[in-house]
């Protein structure tokens, strides 16, 4: 799994989204660019401006740790249409250009961060995670969606 709180990881990836223009097509799934990078956002928003999205309540937070966080921090990649959680889902047309923007900010944050800030720290929807598990969870998303459109 690659490190993505290493400066040329997060490069690395920074420089597969800007291989991606709004005319990019999906091999796979029902998302267009601009909504693919609107969806990656989501991850981070979660972790940086948590206000937007409302926690799960008790039961589904229970349901989440339980049944999905496994498949979420672990190693392996994601299989292809997978369903997406209500909270990842985005509707209508985004600002490619804003989103691809705001993408590569969180990256860099995150890897300017470092692992220390997020051992331990709590995800809105898994609880307490270990720097690792934060890791594999936001570089498989990004891996993903970035095969998903060819870069």
């Amino acid at each position: 799994m690659e490190n993505i709180f290493d400066a040329k990881t997060a490069q690395n990836y920074i420089g597969r989204i800007n291989r991606l223009t709004p005319e990019t097509q999906r091999k796979w799934g029902k998302m267009t660019v601009d909504q693919a990078l609107a969806h990656l956002n989501v991850a981070y928003e979660n972790i940086y401006e948590p206000e937007k999205h409302r926690k799960p309540n008790f039961i589904a937070g229970l349901l989440l740790k339980k049944f999905v966080k496994p498949k979420t921090v672990n190693e392996l990649p994601y299989k292809q249409n997978l369903p997406t959680a209500p909270m990842f889902l985005i509707k209508g047309q985004k600002d490619f250009e804003e989103e691809r923007k705001r993408l590569t900010g969180f990256i860099q944050k995150t890897q300017q961060l470092g692992k220390e800030a997020f051992d331990g720290k709590v995800s809105h929807s898994f609880g307490k995670l270990s720097a690792q598990e934060w890791n594999n969870m936001l570089a498989k998303h990004l891996n993903h969606h970035l095969e998903q459109f060819g870069v």
